[in-house]
């Protein structure tokens, strides 16, 4: 039987930037937000508020903290940019009766209905992508796979 070892490619050969998958992801993921950046420019959006937006069309009413988790930002980068969807008029941020240390996200009326104008973003995105609607939802399960192995797997 084979070791593993044995079917790794040569230290030249695995250091070439084409070969590395965090290059991949990332240079993908970089030309993703281009083809976002003027669609969501018609909503008065940038890329990580269409993000927050997402969420809180699933679950309106999130906490920061809840809103952070879900998209892996931390509360000095998320509150900058709720402060700037509040002013736009997108949301309300309010302190829980409970507890009022936690602040609670909340979609104003402008907020719900940039939904309906959102609607099409996602077929924009499957044309340019070239794939075919279950090519794209393995891909994304395939990612998602990969998020949690290295999350699981922590620093190296």
């Amino acid at each position: 039987m084979a070791s593993n070892t044995a079917l790794l490619p040569s230290a030249d050969e695995a250091l070439r930037l084409d070969n590395q998958l965090c290059f991949a992801l990332y240079s993908a993921s970089l030309t993703m937000t281009k083809l976002y950046k003027p669609l969501l420019a018609e909503l008065g959006l940038t890329y990580p508020q269409y993000l927050v937006m997402l969420v809180l069309w699933e679950q309106d009413g999130q906490t920061v903290s809840d809103l952070g988790a879900r998209l892996a930002l931390d509360s000095g980068t998320l509150t900058p940019l709720l402060k700037r969807m509040e002013a736009a008029g997108f949301l309300a941020r309010t302190r829980a009766a409970e507890d009022e240390r936690r602040v609670v996200i909340t979609l104003t009326p402008t907020g719900q209905k940039l939904k309906i104008r959102a609607a099409d973003l996602p077929a924009c995105m499957l044309a340019a992508s070239q794939c075919s609607l279950p090519e794209l939802q393995a891909l994304v399960k395939q990612v998602q796979a990969l998020r949690q192995n290295l999350t699981s797997a922590g620093p190296a």
